[in-house]
């Protein structure tokens, strides 16, 4: 549970700085996130449905997407500030890339037991709760 904390948003090598208005996992969240330039290199899924909207910035979100071919491609999708938000799905398996600093606010939903995470080297890890591996 958090209340008005600042922290890393994704883990220790993440380029995401998280200022929490609250985070309670059974219910949700709501969150500013500071996007610094770059990104982490895992591609990723998320515990929690949200809804968001970037403030200021640029981000490029690069989405993998299933093939009928058994093959994977990336959907590639550029987000500027809009009215309209930018929904992202339990079942989004993504890597987001801030174009310099970006800020974004973030309403999530509740946490599932366990998110995907994919390493640079091809790993694919089950993540639950703290970032624990679930097989370890």
């Amino acid at each position: 549970m958090k209340f008005l904390e600042v922290s890393k948003d994704g883990g220790p090598d993440s380029t995401v700085w998280a200022y929490w208005l609250f985070e309670i996992k059974w219910l949700g969240s709501i969150v500013l996130l500071r996007f610094e330039d770059g990104s982490r290199d895992a591609y990723h899924s998320h515990a929690f449905n949200s809804v968001s909207w970037l403030l200021s910035g640029e981000l490029t979100e690069l989405e993998v997407l299933p093939k009928e071919s058994g093959r994977y491609f990336p959907d590639v999708t550029e987000h500027r500030p809009s009215l309209l938000p930018i929904i992202t799905l339990r079942s989004t398996f993504h890597k987001v890339i801030s174009l310099g600093r970006s800020w974004v606010l973030s309403f999530r939903g509740p946490w599932a037991e366990t998110w995907l995470e994919q390493t640079p080297d091809g790993k694919q890890l089950v993540l639950k709760d703290g970032r624990q591996p679930v097989n370890d």
